[in-house]
């Protein structure tokens, strides 16, 4: 407990963040030495990681030049001033990319058809002022002192939980009938002095308590108040975010943990990805770049696939998916190799504003506007089809094959984030209310999290694979006025924002330790996180019932003659001759095969007690000694193994067949 009251975790005293207002989480904790190197905001690293291009601390202070010196560059790289290594084709092109304007020194001053932006040093060309894309850091070029400007409107309606007012505007439904006008035309203050919970529960999805004035919802215990009038289950673990990925509440404490593939950090508890470097690719208006999490080793892909153009990437073999703004045109590029040709796969599509991969089935999913409409199609860009029709203006989606779950953003008149099946199947709408334009999605699988950014709102958010637990997690800062790529990656959230032109960084769970990743990017768009542990393999959930196939499940999206599914399948038959059944048609209960197997072992005990028999019979002194050297026939059912060697009277099969059993 904090001083002024306030609760925190206990992990977060003594951690040398001030937690509290009043700073009491940091007062009498014990001064500890640092065995390795200090950094400048207190923290304590060891000395192997000083200089290794990664930043421990948080303040980056690990690795700047005063501590590492210049950084040996590449042959074709530029060493900027804090040791950042980035390509030669970015010296003196007009755009400050080291962010200390060191690959702008030395460089020609703007000429007289160039517009000088601020701070001083980059050029703008004067016929890209006002176009509607700010392209100077500040947005000089499309201030309202050179440029008319008009404010956005956005038309809605009234949400199930609010009032509509007679000239149209939406109050919240606990605002009805308090004695207090809120409508501009008093409406909300007509037909008062009635019990509101008798009608539709007063909106409540639990409890509704009526008052003498109005009425308020409330929740049972264990469960909060969400908008006014929804429940939902709490969640410490949520609520707290205590936890990088895995949390476990118990008795007022937390047990943290990660996923396989991912290692706890002993400093700061956060789960990093283990093995290579994760690497962050975006689209820009210069072509298709890389940057590694740190911010430290910047790379261009492809200078010829330009435009801030939605991403996607199948990280098995490093394959890169890209679209052309407004053409329609979705291209693959490997991100291996000296040559790095694009490839064209589909054209045609109208304008394509997102993508997604699912790794698991090899399917590719977009979303089109001029269609409204999210469609898929192979990898190879063979057997497209719509999948989703009649959205919107759908601008985002996401795929976790895992779970077989499809998630898709729409803005317009009704916008909201909606959840399907891979099919396209049992839709789910998750986020209705209180959202404008969401331009961009992405989820953190370990925690069954989904974000998305949205520009008119100016805010990046959360929820829960299933609808519940939304948290606004960063909120306007100067760097979200016109956001348009999301990323997340380990503990932090990655955005682009086309006004400051930046690439930008912060905590997942709250929106602090904000970072400027990427100065003077023009126009950046789509980001996508490339890293093995991001597309784990696993057995996948088939179809929308929950089914978990035990060989493989099969997509049935492409026949044009039945409704887009998924289906298990399971071989049978010699293992030469493979034949695979739907695992949808009407299969025996498990007692049926138990009965069955124990009546054919009794079977086939009784054979081989008449058998012996026979034999002993023939080799009788009396008789002629004849032996026959014939064996059974092997049983073709798959519940029956082959017998012992023997003389035959019939087939176990044949058999089962008098006896009017069903051998298959």
């Amino acid at each position: 407990m904090c001083r002024n009251g306030r609760c925190i975790p206990d992990l977060w005293v003594c951690n040398g963040d001030r937690d509290c207002e009043d700073g009491s989480d940091e007062v009498h904790c014990r001064k500890q030495t640092c065995p390795g190197f200090m950094c400048k905001d207190g923290g304590c690293i060891a000395q192997s990681a000083l200089c290794d291009d990664i930043m421990d601390c948080r303040d980056g202070s690990d690795e700047l030049s005063e501590n590492c010196g210049l950084r040996q560059c590449k042959k074709d790289e530029f060493s900027c001033s804090d040791r950042r290594c980035l390509s030669l084709r970015f010296r003196c092109d007009g755009s400050d990319d080291c962010g200390d304007g060191s690959d702008e020194a030395s460089c020609q001053d703007c000429a007289a058809d160039w517009f000088p932006c601020e701070p001083a040093g980059m050029c703008v060309p004067r016929a890209k002022l006002c176009d509607g894309r700010p392209d100077c850091p500040l947005g000089q070029d499309e201030g309202a002192d050179l440029c008319p400007s008009s404010p956005p409107t956005s038309p809605r309606t009234c949400a199930g939980f609010e009032f509509s007012c007679g000239d149209g505007q939406c109050i919240p439904h606990s605002w009805r009938c308090d004695h207090s006008t809120d409508c501009a035309d008093n409406s909300d203050e007509d037909n008062c002095g009635q019990n509101e919970c008798l009608v539709n529960n007063g909106g409540c999805s639990h409890l509704c308590v009526d008052l003498a004035m109005g009425f308020l919802c409330d929740c049972p215990a264990g469960m909060r108040l969400v908008h006014d009038v929804q429940c939902e289950e709490t969640d410490l673990c949520l609520d707290t975010d205590v936890c990088s990925q895995l949390c476990k509440h118990v008795n007022g404490t937390f047990q943290c943990g990660c996923h396989e593939g991912y290692l706890m950090s002993p400093r700061t508890g956060e789960c990093k990805a283990k093995g290579t470097v994760a690497q962050l690719v975006f689209s820009s208006s210069g072509g298709v770049r890389r940057v590694n999490a740190a911010g430290m080793e910047y790379r261009e892909v492809d200078a010829h696939l330009q435009g801030p153009g939605p991403l996607a990437v199948l990280t098995a073999d490093r394959s890169l998916f890209w679209a052309r703004p407004g053409q329609g045109s979705i291209y693959r590029i490997s991100m291996d190799g000296e040559t790095r040709e694009s490839v064209l796969l589909l054209k045609g599509l109208g304008s394509v504003l997102g993508m997604a991969v699912d790794w698991i089935h090899k399917l590719l999913y977009w979303t089109n506007t001029n269609t409204h409409s999210v469609n898929v199609a192979r990898l190879d860009g063979s057997a497209g089809r719509l999948l989703i029709g009649g959205l919107a203006k759908p601008t985002a989606v996401a795929v976790q094959p895992l779970l077989g779950f499809l998630f898709w953003a729409e803005s317009g008149s009704s916008s909201k984030i909606g959840r399907a099946g891979l099919d396209g199947q049992a839709r789910l709408p998750l986020i209705t209310t209180a959202i404008w334009n969401p331009v961009a999605i992405s989820l953190d699988m370990p925690r069954e999290l989904l974000y998305w950014v949205d520009s008119g709102l100016r805010t990046i958010s959360r929820v829960g694979f299933d609808g519940k637990h939304r948290k606004v997690v960063v909120e306007s800062n100067g760097y979200l006025d016109r956001p348009l790529g999301l990323a997340v990656f380990e503990g932090h959230v990655y955005w682009s924002e086309q006004a400051t032109k930046t690439i930008c960084s912060a905590s997942k769970h709250n929106g602090s330790l904000l970072r400027v990743i990427l100065p003077n990017v023009a126009s950046p768009g789509s980001l996508v996180f490339v890293h093995p542990v991001l597309q784990p393999k696993g057995t996948a959930v088939c179809g929308n019932d929950g089914r978990v196939c035990p060989y493989e499940c099969v997509p049935d999206l492409f026949s044009g003659t039945s409704s887009p599914s998924f289906s298990c399948v399971t071989p049978t038959g010699g293992s030469n001759d493979v034949i695979f059944h739907n695992s949808s048609a009407p299969a025996r209960s498990e007692t049926t095969y138990a009965g069955l197997s124990l009546l054919i072992v009794a079977l086939s005990v009784l054979l081989a007690g008449v058998a012996l028999w026979w034999w002993r019979q023939e080799l009788r002194p009396s008789r002629t000694p004849t032996l026959q050297n014939l064996s059974m026939k092997e049983s073709q059912d798959p519940l029956i193994q082959a017998p012992a060697m023997g003389p035959e009277t019939c087939s176990v099969k044949d058999t089962l067949l008098k006896l009017d059993l069903d051998c298959d």
